[in-house]
């Protein structure tokens, strides 16, 4: 019987990376699943019961404990379970891979805020030159990856790869126009292979 429950929004890539987390660690049993339907100007009041902010997604916990931020949740079921952990425990690699997974969130956070400002935002109150920046934010970043770090996202599918792993497929959904894989053909390779792992295939937006 679930214990915890996740709040959900399936079109969230947050959510995604929580739920690709859960797959990967097999503690989908441990989860029961509220869907929540949230924008940055309308909440959900079960949502913010424990987590004020309203943010997605969040973690109820057996005892009521509220924990929010896909980082911190994901970092939790990686000290649930008995495998691999999908971050080192300790020494330069953790935050090594911390960081990594911290460009990866960093990516989705500028996707998801453009992706607000054009679907959201009113037409006459948009911003070109912010958007401009947050998509020279994701090049940047994608680049970064593409010359730096194929190496270690190949090593293992741990949280920093799942991390840049949502992000592509946000990107795919969300802004298909916005061609990375023409820039960065070592990316879209990698990414060819770990889309079709099961997480990934079970977690794909509709």
């Amino acid at each position: 019987m679930a214990g915890m429950t996740l709040f959900h929004s399936p079109l969230s890539p947050f959510v995604r990376k929580v739920m690709v987390v859960l797959h990967e660690t097999g503690q989908l049993d441990r989860v029961a699943v509220h869907g929540v339907n949230i924008t940055p100007v309308q909440g959900d009041p079960q949502l913010e019961q424990g987590n004020p902010i309203g943010k997605i997604p969040a973690l109820r916990l057996a005892d009521g404990t509220v924990l929010h931020d896909s980082r911190v949740i994901c970092e939790y079921l990686d000290q649930q379970h008995v495998g691999q952990p999908l971050l080192p425990r300790e020494g330069s690699a953790r935050w090594r891979r911390l960081t990594l997974a911290s460009q990866a969130d960093a990516i989705l956070d500028a996707a998801v805020s453009s992706r607000y400002e054009v679907a959201v935002r009113p037409e006459d109150k948009r911003w070109d030159g912010w958007l401009d920046a947050q998509r020279e934010k994701i090049r940047r970043s994608l680049d970064n990856f593409e010359r730096e770090h194929l190496a270690e996202l190949a090593s293992g599918f741990d949280l920093a790869a799942i991390g840049l792993a949502c992000a592509l497929g946000y990107l795919d959904l969300r802004q298909p126009e916005f061609g990375w894989r023409e820039r960065q053909p070592g990316l879209a390779a990698w990414y060819a292979e770990v889309a079709q792992r099961p997480s990934m295939l079970a977690t794909a937006p509709q």
